[in-house]
């Protein structure tokens, strides 16, 4: 087993849901963490609640800019001396019939879902090269089913699954390890939900939190390269 204490991280996406919930079990294995996000109160809101946990800095940043992911990394770089991991989680979604999906609504979803990972990882190589570090990336189970009213949510995630893995090929050889974690239901902020009791049932954000500690903590040898993850039950009627 991987000890990954000391280790930092960088989570996109990090000031809510999912992102927040890695980036909290990720402190307490006792990894430095940065999140980013694109406004800055809440990115500052979230590390004022996970700096009990440990170190973490905040860094607002835009996953659809290349300029703004590599001062990311960089400002990562210049606080923690070292960069282990990325975890690109940032995301939207809109769900429309393609009869009234925008021409706005296509290119935030697949700029901020597809491209935006691109840019995240392209921004980081260099430093997980050097690391040896590891990318996983947040996709969905809507990466390999498609459903009414998902078109581009459907393609934007149907491209990261395809992309991250792809990706994973590609840096094997530079001692990077690459995971994509499809989940299903999860209780989150996710295209403006609020969580309730009646989520309970759905997969929690820190469940993919520890999901994401123990893919870091697995030997070296084993790369669990895809990863479907569903809720064990089904929401009650």
């Amino acid at each position: 087993m991987q000890n990954i204490t000391g280790k930092t991280a960088l989570v996109t996406g990090g000031s809510k849901g999912i992102g927040y919930g890695i980036a909290e079990s990720l402190l307490k294995e006792g990894l430095n963490v940065a999140i980013t996000g694109r406004h800055t109160e809440a990115v500052n809101a979230a590390v004022a609640e996970l700096s009990r946990f440990g170190k973490i800095i905040g860094i607002t940043a835009d996953v659809r800019d290349f300029d703004s992911q590599k001062n990311a990394v960089a400002t990562t770089l210049g606080t923690f001396g070292s960069l282990d991991v990325l975890v690109a989680n940032a995301g939207v979604g809109h769900f429309a019939s393609i009869t009234d999906l925008t021409p706005e609504q296509w290119h935030e979803t697949i700029d901020t879902n597809l491209t935006g990972v691109f840019y995240s990882i392209k921004a980081s190589l260099d430093a997980l090269s050097a690391s040896k570090g590891y990318i996983i990336t947040i996709a969905s189970l809507a990466g390999t089913n498609f459903f009414a009213s998902a078109s581009a949510y459907n393609a934007s995630k149907f491209g990261l699954v395809g992309f991250t893995q792809a990706v994973m090929l590609d840096v094997r050889d530079l001692g990077i390890k690459v995971t994509t974690i499809m989940p299903g239901s999860v209780t989150s902020h996710f295209n403006n939900h609020s969580p309730n009791p009646d989520d309970a049932w759905k997969i929690q954000p820190e469940d993919l939190g520890q999901m994401t500690v123990d893919l870091l903590k697995m030997h070296p040898r084993t790369l669990p390269s895809k990863i479907e993850v569903r809720p064990a039950q089904v929401a009650k009627k």
